[in-house]
């Protein structure tokens, strides 16, 4: 019986949280089932071997034309044409099976190098709504991994498009059978807040001044969780000191997830990563869409959520102390249906994400 051929793949994703988490999950997971890995980025991301265990880093120069100068805005066509170059230089001495793209501008050159050398690819796209380093090679691609339904930006040939879900950490999708506790009577809530990776600052001037409104019978039950920025967490561990809450307050929570799964009620962004989680974990959320994000990518993940009955989408712009403590009040004092919205959160996750675009990626290796 012939030995089983190892194909390459390579990863080519920027350094966020929303492109590495996934990138991640889906190099473990091809890795598991004996495949090679390289990740092509840009020289910026100095943690990837720590990130990448067991797969090869190569850099390639990259350029965003956002929050630039005028001269690196007319410098930024020459940086991505050495990029391709590099890029080109180097997936031929890699010859992989596929280039897989997770979006960020550090993967443009990668996936241009690979569309121009017609090796198989595909990108990732967690959002509902496609990012622009993925809009730019959408069409001639030969795969799109979504994890929710597409808007606003779609390819040509929609017969690309597979649904996979989207690749989760093995942290989070061990969570995915954990039980909605819901409250009791006089039970403790358990609110967790948290504004992505560097936290939000709205949340720490609402989410406190909203509970001090709370009713005193219900504030006193509350239990906060909340991620709150370095130059924030003095002011509202002092606010929640005021109003007699119990609370527990981060700069950054390494088990999130855990967290998450602890919670009854969640105020949170809506990155994909976050609702993803919401959703495989099955937990109610009221979420607040980053206002300034490029393309306003956050509300459709929002709306995805709460169109599914999971929790409900604010915007920023109306999100009031007033308000706020009103819909605490209206989720809190109906346990049953926040437990009927952890279900419904549950329905739009794919906790197989991982393995079905892993599924998908290896169906583009080519043939010896």
């Amino acid at each position: 019986m012939g030995r089983t051929r190892v194909n390459t793949f390579v990863l080519s994703a920027g350094g966020t949280a929303g492109h590495l988490y996934p990138a991640q999950a889906l190099a473990g997971e091809l890795m598991r089932r004996g495949e090679k890995i390289v990740v092509m980025t840009d020289a910026r991301f100095k943690n990837y071997q720590m990130a990448f265990p067991g797969a090869a880093i190569e850099t390639v120069p990259s350029a965003a034309f956002s929050d630039r100068t005028f001269v690196r805005l007319l410098a930024a066509p020459f940086e991505i044409a050495g990029g391709i170059v590099m890029s080109l230089i180097k997936l031929a001495r890699i010859r992989p099976a596929a280039v897989v793209g997770f979006g960020g501008y550090p993967s443009v050159p990668v996936m241009l190098a690979a569309i121009a050398t017609r090796i198989p690819t595909a990108i990732l796209t967690p959002d509902a709504l496609l990012g622009r380093a993925n809009r730019l090679v959408m069409n001639q691609v030969n795969l799109i991994a979504a994890n929710l339904p597409l808007v606003r930006y779609v390819p040509k040939d929609m017969s690309r498009v597979v649904y996979t879900g989207n690749p989760m950490r093995p942290e989070v999708v061990v969570l995915a059978d954990a039980p909605y506790d819901t409250p009791t009577t006089n039970g403790t809530l358990r609110l967790l807040v948290f504004g992505g990776s560097q936290g939000a600052h709205i949340f720490s001037d609402i989410v406190p001044a909203a509970i001090a409104l709370l009713a005193p019978d219900m504030r006193s039950r509350l239990d906060v969780v909340q991620q709150c920025r370095a130059e924030d967490i003095d002011a509202v561990r002092a606010a929640y000191r005021a109003s007699g809450v119990k609370a527990e307050l981060a700069t950054f929570f390494g088990d999130l997830p855990t967290r998450m799964a602890r919670a009854h009620l969640v105020v949170a962004r809506s990155g994909a990563g976050t609702v993803s989680e919401l959703a495989l974990i099955g937990r109610p959320a009221i979420l607040v869409p980053l206002p300034h994000a490029l393309d306003d990518n956050q509300t459709p993940n929002a709306d995805a959520l709460a169109n599914a009955g999971g929790g409900w989408r604010i915007r920023q712009s109306e999100l009031t102390p007033q308000k706020l403590a009103a819909m605490l009040t209206d989720a809190f004092s109906a346990p049953d249906r926040l437990a009927q919205r952890a279900q419904a959160a549950r329905s739009i996750a794919k906790r197989d994400g991982t393995a079905r675009v892993a599924d998908a990626v290896q169906s583009l290796a080519r043939v010896a």
